[in-house]
């Protein structure tokens, strides 16, 4: 399998649902049954590589022509569960979030209005004829939205070097299985409804809470902290606890100790405010 470069990207972190192979209709289900029992499979990077390979060209190609057959394995308690990585997918939706996050000279610069504008069309008829569809990934950039560590515990954790699926030799994630991250979803709404005004993360989190929705109950869900790894002091990376923080924060508000909560929250925005700030270094 070819690569576009061997260079690591370090600037993504994701969310990702594994669904059982049962959950998949004919033939999709027999595809992945086929692809989970190759040798070598791709990893994050390779995904990566391969869309910004697709930048270069003039014009640039910012959503594949083709969506990805491709897609990350997992076994569950025996189980064999999949994760689409529906490249293609997943580009329209990025490209309809670029308008928020950068001033309309620079998006013009990278991807030309009349690229954007054929991308977008390519979208709407794709929708119209697939409704449903949904990403099994969710991806951000230089940082991990707080509202992601809500779905895990701290004892879900997986720290080290060199293990299966390791991020070039290091690997932060957490795994945990659906019917926990919905409970765990549910009971952070409550929790945060009662102790303060709607806004955007009870917003955020809502949406997070429906687009699991979307999944088979047996599925397992993962935070992985992908190249983000690369950009955070190993020392500092042993330490973070986001999840336990996070916890944390959720019980001391459901315990009406606000200052324990605002402790917690402080730790968690300083340290992903440092690294969202590497973007912005020379």
């Amino acid at each position: 399998m070819g690569v576009a470069s061997s260079v690591t990207v370090p600037y993504a972190a994701y969310l990702r649902v594994y669904e059982p192979l049962g959950a998949f209709p004919e033939p999709e289900r027999s595809h992945w049954l086929r692809y989970a029992r190759r040798a070598a499979l791709p990893t994050a990077q390779d995904e990566l590589r391969r869309s910004l390979a697709d930048l270069l060209p003039t014009p640039p190609v910012p959503v594949p022509v083709h969506e990805s057959g491709d897609a990350f394995v997992a076994v569950v308690d025996g189980v064999v569960c999949v994760c689409p990585w529906r490249t293609r997918l997943r580009g329209w939706l990025a490209l309809e979030e670029l308008a928020e996050r950068f001033p309309p000279p620079v998006l013009d610069a990278v991807l030309p209005p009349v690229v954007r504008r054929q991308a977008q069309a390519d979208y709407e008829r794709w929708a119209e004829r697939n409704p449903d569809a949904r990403p099994w990934i969710r991806t951000a950039t230089w940082q991990v939205p707080l509202r992601w560590f809500v779905l895990f515990s701290d004892d879900e954790r997986e720290y080290g070097k060199g293990g299966p699926g390791a991020d070039d030799g290091l690997l932060l994630r957490y795994r945990t299985p659906m019917v926990q991250a919905r409970r765990r979803v549910a009971r952070a709404l409550r929790t945060l409804r009662d102790a303060i005004e709607e806004g955007p993360l009870i917003d955020g989190l809502v949406e997070v809470g429906r687009w699991l929705e979307e999944f088979h109950p047996r599925s397992l869900v993962e935070l992985d902290y992908g190249g983000l790894v690369h950009m955070v002091p190993e020392a500092q990376l042993a330490e973070d606890r986001s999840a336990a923080d996070t916890a944390e924060g959720l019980a001391a508000l459901r315990a009406g100790d606000g200052a324990r909560a605002g402790a917690a929250y402080e730790r968690l925005t300083e340290r992903w405010r440092a690294v969202r700030n590497r973007q912005f270094a020379n």
